[in-house]
Formats: structure tokens, sequence, C-alpha cells
């Protein structure tokens, strides 16, 4: 049996993309991101993994420049069998920054606003300190935008000082 894992990716929108304002641009991901992965994890010779959506918090930007709009954030985790691996994790960053290009991402300045975010947050006990990719994430541990989610993505207490889950809306998991 190989072995299980679990793996989490950030998502985050504060700005309109293609699909319309956030909320439809996370909407609109959410089946493409499913495809993607099910497409990678198939090229890889491994089973779809099973995909988890944390529902969805509202939070204030954090560094970047000031006066930026709130982010809608949510996380995914992916949990399957087979043993990460740093090329399968490049491999995986390059389909992500794919799909944030598709909704209109640009990379002008650090922690900017943007119209898509996605984030490898960990996979596993994978560890990898390149120039394009650190994982785990060097930060997930101190943003309250992803502990939320992950939160009650869990059913644990969501902190009074963390963002709140919204409500689910159609389309997106309560």
């Amino acid at each position: 049996m190989a072995p299980r894992f679990s793996l989490a990716i950030g998502l985050g929108a504060n700005l309109p993309s293609p699909a319309g304002e956030p909320f439809a641009t996370l909407l609109a991901l959410r089946p493409l991101l499913a495809e993607a992965l099910a497409e990678q994890w198939g090229a890889w010779g491994l089973e779809r993994p099973r995909l988890r959506w944390s529902p969805l918090v509202c939070s204030q930007a954090v560094g970047g420049p000031p006066g930026q709009p709130d982010y809608l954030n949510a996380v995914l985790l992916v949990e399957g069998e087979g043993a990460p691996q740093p090329a399968r994790a490049e491999q995986l960053l390059q389909r992500l920054q794919g799909l944030e290009r598709q909704f209109g991402r640009e990379r002008r300045e650090r922690w900017g606003p943007r119209s898509l975010d996605l984030d490898l947050l960990w996979w596993g006990e994978l560890q990898c300190h390149g120039e394009r990719l650190v994982l785990p994430h060097p930060l997930w541990s101190q943003r309250p935008f992803v502990l939320a989610p992950l939160a009650a993505l869990r059913s644990d207490p969501i902190q009074p000082d963390w963002p709140q889950p919204l409500p689910g809306c159609p389309g997106w998991p309560d």
C-alpha cells in the first residue's frame, strides 16, 4: 500500500478576474482546480485524491501596500496515496501558477492585490527550499486567513481574532 499524504493549498483573491469579483473567481476555480489535480495525479499514475474544501473567510490584506481590498480566502485539503516528491511539487506549482494566470494574475509587487493567489502550504512531510518553492510554506501557521479555514474543516474552535467562516452559498460548501 502506498503511503498516505495530506497536501494543502491556500486560495485567495481580492481583485476582479475575468470570471468576475473574488467570489465568482473562486467559484469558477473550483472545478478547474479539481480537474487539474485529477489530471496531475493521473499523469503520475496515482488514484484521484480526495478534495476537502474549507468554508470561505473574508480577511484584511496582510503586508503589501496599504488600502488593498479585503481578501476572500479558503483552503483546499488534498488527501490521497503516493509519496510526495520535490519534482511533483514543482509540477503542481506550475499547474497552480497556470491557473492564476488564467484568472488574470499579474505578479507586480510582493503581497500586492491579486485576482487569484494559490499557495502550496504543505505536502505531507516534504521539505523543499528552492528559489520558487518552499515547503512547508514558511508563514502558513501564522496566517489567520489560513488557520481559520483549516480549523473549520477540522471542526476546531475558531479564535475570536481570526476571520470567521462565511455562511455557505450556492456552489461553495459550508
